[in-house]
């Protein structure tokens, strides 16, 4: 009878052991952990992978959409001052730096997120000519007009907290898009793209499982 019972016990405590093994895997893959990591998906970084951290709200944009987004915007990234609001990981200003943009201004609210942000590109050695990185609520931000536009302005707003219609209200009140502007948007996959100012178009638009995303250009320019 003893024996039978060592048997079990030992059976149980490789059981504990798996289970433990499989969390600490988890904990690796940064499903658990506080840390992640972000892949730059092509230009000079391509390839190079940077811790990110794992906080509620904050989603990457995936490297199927980060491919599909600079594949359109391939011709016009480069030499491009882009603004990256609602920044997070920084993956879509990285990923333009990547490529050849001139200059990224990166906005993120969270103090943590936007040091971790800042420590990448840091280890990236860019130059401070080519970025700055505020963290700052963007709204706030937005308030102050804008002397120059961006030529390229990604916008990926947490979900779920319908910022949009100030957002896009302020960007174009106060300067930061003009009329050669492309505008980037990413949202929840349940809600239609929002109606911009007259003589703004769609210009392509895609959905995934979760995220509706386009990009709108002013056709009054043309």
């Amino acid at each position: 009878m003893n024996r039978k019972k060592n048997r079990q016990n030992t059976r149980n405590s490789k059981q504990v052991s798996q289970s433990k093994s499989k969390r600490s895997t988890k904990n690796v893959l940064g499903v658990h952990s506080s840390q992640g990591q972000v892949r730059v998906i092509g230009g000079d970084w391509r390839g190079r992978k940077l811790p990110v951290l794992v906080s509620e709200g904050l989603r990457p944009t995936s490297d199927r959409v980060r491919e599909t987004i600079f594949n359109w915007f391939q011709f016009d990234v480069p030499g491009a001052r882009c603004l990256d609001l609602f920044a997070g990981t920084g993956a879509l200003g990285l990923e333009a730096l990547s490529r050849g943009a001139a200059f990224v201004q990166f906005v993120e609210f969270s103090p943590k997120v936007a040091s971790q942000l800042e420590q990448n590109l840091h280890t990236l050695n860019v130059s401070g000519e080519r970025v700055n990185m505020l963290q700052a609520d963007a709204l706030d931000w937005l308030e102050q007009p804008i002397a120059k536009a961006f030529d390229l302005v990604f916008l990926d707003p947490p979900f779920h907290k319908d910022f949009l219609p100030s957002i896009l209200q302020k960007l174009f009140e106060n300067g930061y898009v003009d009329s050669k502007s492309i505008l980037y948007l990413e949202q929840e996959k349940s809600q239609e793209l929002p109606s911009l100012p007259a003589g703004w178009e769609i210009q392509k638009e895609k959905t995934t499982s979760q995220v509706r995303y386009g990009y709108f250009v002013c056709k009054a320019s043309d």
